[in-house]
């Protein structure tokens, strides 16, 4: 059972081929009830003293990843946090990259450290990723995160597989039982999406497939999923026929495309939006789905973050 756009019940049979049924999932919405939520937080972790403080690390010239880091500095504002920004040049040895993520690992003050990805040719992401103190690991990669998530007993959930869940949750969209597709097996997306749907929990207890580009027969294994989450970095590359009726679509792509518009280019995710929307029970937008609540989880793992580190109780979860 889903809503529609005007809150009513709609079967999920009921709904497909008519887009006007179709409930729109409003990420920017949902982000803002987890930024309000972070900032209560922030205010019980600065009753006990603690002001969290987020590390945020550049070393690229690309326009796109300091956009990125702009706008999760002005996020981080918003809310409380104190933001730290460290930028270093993209030639630079990727000894000063190490130099600076020991030197914050260090830092009281800094209670989460994001180093914004991709890293120059000459650095090893693996070893970025490991040289960051677990406990301040806010994006949820370092290895001994990832192994607890595995497990079951998760530090912190990487930001887009958490705001999934998030999304899912708001919507009332039922995972347990659900056939649950995820297009795509990457360390971010992929891989700790599914894990999370497995999981014995409130938003898990999905029967889950992981399909990828070796992956034979992609429209019958997804013309069966009652969830679809699309994370394969092609710009719409599931449409409507592919979809069974009334399933819920989490589109997590976000690919720019030339277009005739004024920056020559648009936006659009890993699924053809349009074609989806008619069969689908429940669809994100790109924009305004799934980015805004990557944001979001950011700034909740960092208040969790704080919390640990300080050893102050806050019920995030």
């Amino acid at each position: 059972m889903t809503e529609n756009t005007d809150g009513d019940a709609v079967d999920g049979d009921e709904a497909a081929g008519d887009a006007d049924a179709t409930t729109i999932i409003d990420g920017e919405a949902v982000a803002a009830d987890v930024r309000a939520d972070v900032t209560a937080h922030v205010e019980t972790l600065e009753d006990a003293g603690v002001t969290p403080g987020l590390a945020t690390v550049l070393m690229s010239d690309d326009p796109a990843s300091e956009t990125y880091v702009s706008m999760k500095q002005r996020d981080c504002e918003e809310v409380g946090i104190e933001s730290v920004h460290v930028e270093i040049d993209a030639d630079a040895p990727a000894e000063e990259l190490y130099d600076t993520i020991d030197d914050l690992n260090e830092r009281d003050d800094v209670h989460g450290i994001l180093v914004q990805l991709p890293v120059p040719d000459h650095v090893d992401k693996r070893s970025v990723l490991r040289r960051i103190a677990p406990e301040k690991d806010v994006d949820g990669f370092h290895p001994e995160n990832v192994g607890r998530l595995v497990a079951g007993d998760a530090r912190f959930k990487p930001c887009t597989p958490h705001g999934v869940q998030k999304l899912l949750a708001a919507y009332d969209v039922e995972t347990e039982g659900a056939d649950a597709v995820v297009v795509g097996r990457s360390d971010i997306v992929g891989k700790p999406m599914a894990n999370l749907l497995i999981q014995k929990s409130p938003t898990g207890n999905a029967t889950t497939t992981v399909c990828h580009s070796r992956t034979e027969d992609l429209e019958g294994k997804l013309a069966d999923a009652d969830i679809v989450i699309a994370a394969a970095g092609i710009p719409e590359f599931v449409d409507g026929s592919m979809l069974k009726p009334g399933a819920t679509v989490i589109d997590v792509g976000i690919n720019r495309i030339d277009a005739e518009t004024e920056k020559g280019y648009e936006l659009v995710g890993d699924v053809d939006y349009e074609s989806a929307r008619e069969v689908a029970g429940a669809i994100t937008p790109v924009p305004g789905g799934v980015g805004p609540m990557t944001r979001a989880m950011l700034l909740y793992n960092t208040v969790k973050a704080a919390g640990l580190q300080h050893d102050v109780a806050i019920d995030l979860d």
